[in-house]
């Protein structure tokens, strides 16, 4: 498929909003899940690479990217569902699910909602694993950010801020990838929409005190899947222990570090990132679960649990 090489932008209908994908090569499908703030178009050089052995396909979620930005629920479990609901109407079963960031919390969801239609389950310096999260993005959540938000979204201010990064990355100052990042974050929120959609997304997740949402009582659902946990040697904003406990806790897991990256791994080593995906595609075999085997999973730990008490 030509056009689906070059990481072209799709659009469907979903429930009366429009939704954006983009896809790349054929074969097994890989979904690709953006971080807050973040869209498909950050996906581009991991999914072209994966595209020699795989068919990538990397949604804008609802209220991000090129996505529509409707008054509505920006829940995780929202988020898993309208994947869901893109995945039926472009005719894929099942796929092996990439989240990052606040996309690795909805590929959690996904797994959790929909576990028949998930081969393996790939955690990019995921949310959803711990309590700690940047003090920048607690600040974000507090009443009253909107009119903060779009006072700081200005884009002189944030060129000015894209500026000064790109500089002192230039002079190898490790300060630089961050101005570039928060530049990043800030450019999409100039619209009106998806400021409003950044913040109920956010406060889905996130308030004052840290993550409110958390997986890890559920991680134990991952016995037989084939796991993948990814962290940013520098990353500033979620905790990589946040990670490293979760491999505790999984037992088909791996985990790799990528110490040129911070938070945005797919962004600050999409080579190193890219080869670490290819290389967990090519050395496990999906996972399929059926309803009775999911009704197993849950029963054995109901078991245990009562063994305990007793």
């Amino acid at each position: 498929m030509e056009a689906a090489s070059c990481f072209e932008a799709h659009e469907v209908d979903l429930h009366g909003h429009r939704a954006v994908y983009r896809v790349a090569g054929s074969g097994p499908t890989v979904v690709l899940i953006h971080g807050m703030i973040n869209s498909s178009r950050h996906w581009e050089v991991v999914a072209q690479r994966l595209a020699a052995t795989h068919r990538v396909v990397a949604p804008d979620l609802i209220g991000h990217g090129d996505s529509a930005t409707p008054r509505g629920d920006y829940s995780l479990g929202a988020h898993a569902a309208s994947i869901r609901d893109l995945l039926t109407t472009i005719g894929i079963e099942r796929a092996t699910i990439v989240g990052h960031s606040l996309g690795g919390g909805v590929a959690m969801q996904f797994f959790y909602q929909f576990p028949q239609r998930t081969e393996r389950l790939v955690l990019i310096s995921s949310g959803g694993l711990g309590h700690e999260v940047s003090p920048l993005l607690r600040g974000a959540a507090l009443p009253g950010a909107s009119p903060l938000l779009r006072l700081v979204a200005q884009r002189r201010l944030v060129d000015a801020i894209d500026d000064a990064g790109g500089r002192l990355r230039a002079r190898g100052s490790s300060k630089g990838v961050y101005l570039e990042a928060i530049a990043r974050a800030l450019r999409p929120l100039q619209d009106p929409g998806s400021r409003r959609a950044f913040l109920q997304t956010l406060r889905a997740v996130i308030d004052v005190h840290g993550q409110h949402v958390s997986a890890r009582d559920r991680l134990y659902l991952l016995g037989e899947m084939a796991t993948l946990i990814v962290w940013g040697g520098r990353d500033r904003t979620i905790p990589i222990e946040h990670g490293r406990e979760a491999e505790e806790a999984i037992p088909r897991c791996r985990f790799e570090t990528l110490p040129r990256a911070a938070h945005f791994p797919h962004l600050e080593d999409p080579e190193g990132l890219a080869t670490v995906l290819a290389d967990f595609l090519a050395t496990t075999a999906p996972v399929r679960i059926d309803d009775s085997d999911w009704a197993a999973v849950i029963a054995q730990r109901a078991k245990s649990r009562l063994r305990a008490v007793a």
